[in-house]
């Protein structure tokens, strides 16, 4: 079962993190949703957080970790909200269980394939030694010179913890990521239709929706809006969060 916090009563409300992210990148969201009736449920995605580590990692095994997940906590239909990584399993289970869905809300991700290019990221994560028993600090050393912006290296450094006392580990499962990290770009299957309230929410500096890429959204999802938050990267919720939560809080509102 997947790790998760849940705060507030009412709707249930979803949330699935990115690619190396964890229920922790959005607790600053939680109460602001659940001060509009929802019950929130942050998760860590197996592979991440908190959550079990597996062999087994692709977008269907995901998104039914995410089912049974809705299942034992009895959500019968649910809002979604999905970043990244997690946009592409919020899609996935919209299409596929789509009564299970009410309004879905993708941020700056499409349903196209995406070949890699986390090789910086990856390559940095893998320079890490950890036989040497570094610090935070140290740890932050070994990954600038493959990760020179700020705001990633912390971004990934949230996912430190101490194993043992004076061994310091990443949460995630870094092999599987290194072994499995073309499932990460892996597309929406052909003929997939989800026909309700639909936002995808885009990162104005982002590239990862463009204009082009619009019809192809609205094959799979025919309902859906597009937003923009102007002066934002792909981390759009972190970077402007307000922003963010004011267009997501006005659709997902009745």
């Amino acid at each position: 079962m997947l790790f998760s916090r849940i705060e507030g009563e009412g709707k249930p409300l979803i949330i699935i993190h990115g690619f190396m992210g964890m229920s922790d990148n959005w607790k600053s969201f939680s109460s602001q949703y659940a001060a509009l009736g929802y019950q929130v449920h942050l998760l860590d995605l197996r592979n991440h957080g908190k959550s079990f580590h597996s062999d087994e990692f692709n977008y269907d095994v995901m998104m039914q970790d995410v089912i049974d997940y809705a299942d034992a906590h009895q959500l019968q239909q649910m809002d979604v909200i999905g970043h990244s990584m997690g946009g592409k399993i919020a899609m996935l289970l919209a299409v596929r269980h789509p009564e299970r869905v009410r309004k879905l809300v993708v941020a700056d991700i499409g349903p196209k394939y995406y070949a890699p290019h986390h090789q910086d990221i990856l390559a940095g994560l893998n320079a890490v030694d950890f036989t040497s028993q570094p610090d935070r600090a140290q740890v932050e050393e070994m990954l600038y010179p493959y990760i020179p912006d700020f705001g990633t290296r912390q971004f990934l450094m949230k996912n430190l913890y101490w194993k043992t006392p004076g061994q310091l580990d990443f949460r995630f499962n870094l092999k599987i990521f290194n072994e499995k990290i073309e499932e990460v770009g892996a597309a929406l299957p052909e003929n997939t239709i989800f026909n309700k309230p639909t936002l995808f929410l885009r990162g104005g500096n982002s590239r990862y929706i463009l204009d082009a890429d619009w019809e192809g959204i609205q094959s799979h999802f025919p309902q859906a809006v597009l937003d923009t938050i102007p002066n934002v990267g792909h981390w759009l919720h972190a970077e402007n969060p307000i922003a963010f939560f004011e267009i997501t809080a006005r659709f997902l509102k009745d």
